[in-house]
């Protein structure tokens, strides 16, 4: 697929193109930072006190039951009903206004877990793209996405809420990062990844911002929902990825794709005769039309586990993947452990979140992938589980420790999914990113419980937890190949060579 570079998508001085894909990505991932932080702010932990009836004769220490005086004097236990909120910091949130609290408050962490809760859409979405193309499934989700970001903030009920919250994660995807990496030259990769991790971070200190100066959660959800709108527009403005076109035997189409790319990049196209040639260079390598038609209509979701070493990737990618989003939102939700100001927090962490992608880059392009890797996990898991041995009193070194695991986690799942689509085939690219999303999902649901509930009784064990699994993530990413400055594979065939170059090469350097 090299030869689509030189046809115009992307020759290192002339990449509009996909520059203009990679700022419709970014627009997407800054509205889903404030998005999945939402938990934070909206349904934060407050302070409460029950408020019992006029002939209770004591209220209990935790606030969620009242002892009141029968007729006859005995005393009976009730479960308290109605309370007062601290509204020194949110004047109203999901917690006060639906009283999430008591025996309702892991509906707090269910809130923000449920959000992933049918991420097995992902599976779906990737088995529908490759099969029906990319921005048709970027569409068919983007569109009611809008619709529901926005129609959240009119919810009467708390039901209702978690009803719109579990079909937003049900229809959220990645399909228009690929449609961006995929008209990317290899050198560019990384670059797409800085135009992706830089508006999440972004998006992030907005939201901290924004949630200091909004404290109603209605008003709040409404303000990080309205840039969505600027999607509806881009979105039917873009093309489909011009190598999934090829891949799939649709020459035509892409050749339109082409050179509609090449008038945006200003770049001027060979001969017609010359055109045709690159394009049949560019395309899967098969004998003929009908041969591609086969494979795409055996191209199910089981594919992705098809051989044994794409077995072997995909599992490793996923349980990478987990670690990476367990950590990442445990950090992300977990102020309440490792900070005592939300607003603070916030902000801090989405500043230290943009060297870990910016500097994922050149690191990454200089040093490779598997390394960098290892080496921010390695740094995140030590400085995490150091938090667990510092003093109580010395909070802004836990503040710093925490802050020096955002960094590194950051950078870590940037370079990750870079790695990901690097090291599997166009033909299963998003079934495997789906599964793999599935996985982080998992970690996303896990998270709030972990520093929301669990922190309560054992306030050391996320640390543990959190830089545990990190320092496992070092192992498994070992058992994988580099993929710096290799074409992205086509087919699991491909991939099934790039894994034999690899233990080839590590066979003759055990030789050496």
């Amino acid at each position: 697929m090299t030869c689509l570079t030189t046809l115009g998508l992307g020759d290192g001085t002339h990449y509009t193109f996909w520059l203009l894909r990679s700022l419709l990505v970014s627009t997407v991932y800054f509205i889903l930072a404030a998005r999945s932080l939402s938990f934070v702010y909206m349904a934060p932990a407050l302070n409460y006190t029950c408020l019992p009836p006029d002939n209770a004769t004591s209220v209990s220490e935790d606030s969620c039951t009242y002892v009141r005086a029968t007729e006859d004097g005995a005393e009976l236990q009730e479960p308290c009903t109605e309370w007062h909120f601290d509204t020194s910091v949110f004047s109203n949130t999901l917690t006060s206004e639906f009283q999430l609290v008591c025996g309702r408050a892991y509906l707090r962490a269910t809130y923000h877990s449920i959000f992933s809760f049918l991420s097995v859409f992902c599976l779906l979405w990737g088995y529908l793209a490759d099969r029906y193309g990319r921005k048709v499934v970027a569409v068919l989700t983007h569109v009611p996405l809008g619709v529901l970001y926005i129609a959240m903030s009119f919810l009467p009920t708390f039901s209702m809420v978690l009803a719109f919250r579990t079909l937003i994660g049900a229809l959220t995807n990645t399909v228009l990062y690929l449609l961006a990496m995929e008209v990317c030259e290899i050198k560019k990769r990384s670059a797409v990844g800085i135009l992706i991790g830089l508006p999440w971070a972004l998006g992030t200190m907005v939201f901290g911002g924004l949630g200091y100066l909004i404290r109603d959660w209605r008003w709040l959800n409404f303000a990080i929902s309205l840039p969505f709108l600027f999607i509806f527009v881009f979105i039917y403005l873009f093309d489909e990825s011009p190598r999934w076109l090829l891949v799939t035997g649709k020459e035509e189409k892409a050749r339109r794709v082409v050179q509609r790319a090449a008038r945006i990049n200003q770049v001027q196209l060979p001969s017609e005769e010359y055109l045709a040639i690159l394009l049949q260079k560019a395309q899967h390598p098969m004998q003929n039309v009908e041969e591609r038609k086969t494979v795409k209509m055996v191209c199910t979701w089981p594919q992705i586990f098809s051989t044994p070493i794409n077995r072997r990737v995909t599992i490793i990618l996923a349980t990478c993947y987990f670690i990476t989003s367990l950590v990442f939102t445990g950090l992300n939700v977990g102020g309440s452990v490792f900070s005592a100001n939300p607003f603070i927090y916030v902000v801090v962490g989405g500043l230290m979140e943009i060297p870990g992608y910016t500097l994922s880059a050149p690191i990454i392009n200089r040093w490779g992938r598997k390394v960098p890797l290892i080496v921010s996990f390695f740094i995140c898991g030590v400085s995490i589980l150091s938090t667990v041995i510092i003093p109580t009193d010395m909070s802004w070194l836990v503040l710093t420790l925490a802050m020096l695991g955002k960094l590194t986690v950051s950078g870590a799942y940037m370079i990750l999914v870079v790695y990901q689509v690097e090291v599997q085939p166009t033909e299963v690219r998003l079934q495997g990113k789906g599964v793999v999303l599935v996985s982080g999902s998992l970690g996303y649901c896990i998270a709030p419980y972990i520093t929301d509930l669990l922190a309560l009784t054992f306030p050391w064990l996320p640390s543990v937890i959190f830089g545990v699994i990190s320092l496992m993530a070092c192992f498994l990413l070992a058992l994988l190949p580099e993929t710096v400055g290799v074409p992205l594979p086509e087919t699991v065939e491909d991939l099934d060579k790039l894994w034999r170059r690899k233990w080839m090469s590590s066979r003759n350097s055990d030789e050496v």
